[in-house]
């Protein structure tokens, strides 16, 4: 086979390749769209087997930027809103009195997308220390990195990570919840 013909050939491999990359990227993006952003977390330390069948109430405390001002105060402002959004997705009784458990943390990391990930894709994240406390006692029943994150470009920005972090705060209190006591409507 001589170059006249392996060029076509490899020319049309190439755009076969770009177009059903383009066509999955459209895919992740429309998923992406409906989804929002993502949360996981990862405990660190659990003093014991957690259980929160007895609280009532879920606070979201203070979130301090423990990057030295590098992530935005605006994750910060949209974080209560996306917490209460993310308790009443699960059906989580949140009342205004009765036992509370608050939840507390620092800003570790706080990434935006750059150009290259923009084009190629993008990933964005923002990394918590979060410390779960029982409000009456004082005493911490667990500590997590909660991790708040988005792949798509539609879902780049501050509130989808603020909406990535609540949700993975709010996984582990569903993690530990039981079912028997959600809302139901």
């Amino acid at each position: 086979m001589n170059h006249r013909q392996t060029y076509p050939i490899i020319t049309a491999a190439a755009l076969m390749c770009l177009v059903s990359g383009c066509i999955s990227r459209a895919a992740r993006e429309g998923i992406g769209a409906v989804r929002g952003g993502r949360g996981t977390w990862i405990v660190l330390d659990s003093s014991k087997t957690v259980q929160l069948d007895a609280y009532k109430r879920f606070e979201l405390g203070n979130f301090t930027d423990g990057m030295h001002g590098k992530a935005p105060s605006e994750l910060l402002a949209y974080l209560p809103a996306e917490f209460e959004k993310a308790l009443a997705d699960k059906q989580i009784p949140n009342a205004p009195d009765g036992k509370t458990l608050l939840i507390r943390g620092k800003i570790l990391h706080y990434e935006d997308a750059s150009l290259l990930g923009e084009i190629i894709s993008p990933l964005e994240e923002v990394v918590a220390r979060v410390e779960f406390v029982d409000k009456d006692t004082g005493k911490v029943i667990c500590v997590a990195n909660c991790v708040g994150r988005t792949r798509e470009s539609i879902n780049s920005g501050i509130r989808t990570k603020a909406q990535g972090l609540a949700r993975a705060i709010v996984g582990w209190i569903d993690h530990h919840y039981p079912k028997d006591k959600r809302i139901r409507e």
